[in-house]
């Protein structure tokens, strides 16, 4: 196989698997604001900073972050949780 084909290739495929990336990560920050929202506290950019923590994994940043700008411990894990799996 030629070098430019492979090349192609391989930028294809990164191109797709971290635009695809981005899509899934921006998909589950609205169900985690959506929850915040629900226990009263104004959504805002800390919180959706929070959610997107959580749906990166880091479960403990989110949830620590939400209470900090005034979610309750049960709702920020909660929401934490559902950023991080989101519903089917």
């Amino acid at each position: 196989m030629r070098t430019s084909v492979r090349i192609a290739g391989v930028l294809t495929g990164l191109t797709l698997a971290l635009g695809g990336g981005s899509f899934a990560a921006h998909a589950d920050i609205p169900a985690c604001t959506k929850l915040v929202a629900q226990s009263g506290v104004t959504v805002s950019e800390a919180v959706t900073s929070a959610c997107t923590r959580g749906v990166h994994g880091d479960l403990q940043g989110c949830a620590s972050a939400l209470t900090g700008a005034g979610v309750a411990g049960g709702a920020a894990n909660g929401a934490c949780r559902m950023a991080a799996n989101p519903p089917a």
